[in-house]
């Protein structure tokens, strides 16, 4: 067993994180990561209607006696959702675990707290991860350039910004992108990190409600099939190749690009029903460089019990006798 600050923190067995994956991390996936020995965080704003989401976390209550958490994330929109009734829920539901995205969650930290509900918030970058241990954040998810979705504009990598990061803040860290094995759960625990957190190697597991061309899709794609678009409007998201990203990047190097142009290709809405649906080409699919490690759609079970072997004899084995040299 590998005991680390993130197992203590959360109260599991496993180092290891399903973090906010819009539309795709509800209560199936979630409670299917809780009961293999991680936690998973269900995404608030897949549900439009906070009582909606009150629903879902009573059925992944129903799924697992085990912690589960759930992701919030703040955006920069004229018209923001509810937050404080989404807040309000999780107080009410007895969810003890928040991870908060986007913007500075500073507005909110009060509500949170008040409710004895601990903060893990995900950065990008060394100076907002000071910046969370400075609002009084509990932990932090630090996510390397090598990352599905939002990565942020620095284009730094998780082997340079876990270190630094370890360096610069106490609070527990996980350590998010181009993590998707035992290896590289033994790799971010020697950066400094307490845990990792995984995105598109979950997404290809049994329990994650998708259609199953998706998750072939994963499998089908290597390490190299992942483009960066929204570049132009310093809103970089890494999503997997296809002929509608080519469209959203032939778009953007016309110059001037607004939102607008591209709103009809990027729209969640889009990417929900490519998700429901199977039609790979007809949308949009965050997707990290971890593609090259996914080659089967194990149930979550079985990937972290793989994932545990394989770092459990690289610490017991290679490390031995690299000691012993």
């Amino acid at each position: 067993m590998i005991k680390t600050r993130i197992t203590d923190f959360f109260g599991i067995v496993r180092p290891i994180v399903l973090g906010g994956l819009m539309w795709v991390a509800r209560s199936e996936l979630a409670s299917a990561v809780a009961n293999a020995g991680g936690i998973g965080f269900m995404t608030a704003l897949t549900f439009p209607d906070p009582e909606d989401f009150r629903a879902e976390i009573k059925k992944c209550r129903n799924l697992t006696e085990k912690p589960f958490g759930v992701n919030l994330t703040f955006l920069p929109t004229m018209r923001p959702p509810d937050y404080p009734a989404y807040i309000r829920v999780c107080a009410e539901e007895g969810v003890k675990f928040i991870e908060t995205a986007g913007r500075n969650p500073e507005p909110y930290m009060e509500q949170i707290k008040s409710a004895g509900i601990k903060v893990i918030h995900k950065c990008t970058s060394v100076r907002h991860a000071v910046k969370a241990e400075k609002v009084g954040c509990d932990a932090v998810s630090i996510d390397g350039f090598e990352a599905a979705g939002h990565p942020g504009e620095d284009d730094v990598t998780t082997m340079i910004l876990v270190p630094l990061t370890r360096d610069a803040i106490r609070l527990p860290i996980i350590a998010s992108g181009g993590l998707g094995d035992g290896r590289g759960l033994v790799g971010a625990l020697g950066l400094g990190a307490d845990g990792i957190n995984m995105g598109t190697r979950f997404v290809a597991t049994r329990e994650a409600p998708v259609h199953e061309n998706v998750k072939q899709a994963l499998v089908d794609h290597s390490e190299r099939d992942t483009r960066l678009i929204m570049r132009t409007l310093r809103n970089t998201e890494r999503v997997m190749h296809n002929p509608v990203v080519d469209q959203v990047l032939e778009i953007e190097s016309r110059g001037n690009t607004r939102i607008e142009d591209i709103a009809p290709f990027v729209s969640g809405l889009v990417g929900k029903e490519m998700l429901e649906i199977g039609k790979i080409d007809k949308g949009i699919l965050a997707a990290g460089q971890t593609m090259g490690f996914v080659k089967d759609i194990p149930t979550c079970q079985e990937l972290l019990d793989r994932i545990m072997a394989q770092a459990e004899e690289i610490i017991r084995e290679k490390f031995s006798q690299v000691m012993a040299t």
